[in-house]
């Protein structure tokens, strides 16, 4: 008997990230681990374009931005068209982080970063993470 792995409900990322090295380093290791990168941004208004253009899988977005946006703003553009967010970010959210699926806290590594893709897609697939990486908080 064959066991073939289960399909991913995430293919297309949009990253929304403000330090270019981490924005640089995520979007070439999720291309690298076979994810379709639409776009890294680093403004509100150029993810909500994405998000109405695009409809990715999965939206990464930091909280604060350089601009002075919202993390939060995206979270809420991209829950307006049933897109997950996962919020990648050192700042302090209070209640207001059940606007995403969950809170991958800062600093994280690329492992943590790939295991908290792979806990939202099983959890989008209607089964329970294999592994949930120590950073990572995921909301019912």
């Amino acid at each position: 008997m064959l066991f073939a792995k289960r399909a991913r409900k995430i293919h297309r990322i949009l990253i929304v990230e403000d330090e270019p090295l981490v924005a640089f380093d995520n979007e070439h290791f999720l291309r690298d681990a076979g994810y379709e990168i639409v776009a890294t941004v680093d403004t509100v208004p150029e993810a909500a374009a994405h998000i109405a253009a695009h409809k990715p899988d999965l939206v990464l977005a930091d909280v604060s931005l350089s601009d002075g946006g919202n993390g939060l703003d995206i979270a809420r553009a991209a829950k307006a068209k049933k897109i997950p967010v996962i919020f990648v970010t050192g700042s302090n959210l209070d209640g207001e982080a059940k606007l995403a699926m969950g809170v991958l806290a800062k600093p994280y590594n690329q492992r943590d970063l790939l295991a908290t893709i792979e806990a939202v897609d099983a959890k989008l697939g209607g089964g329970k993470p294999k592994r949930v990486p120590k950073g990572l908080t995921l909301f019912d």
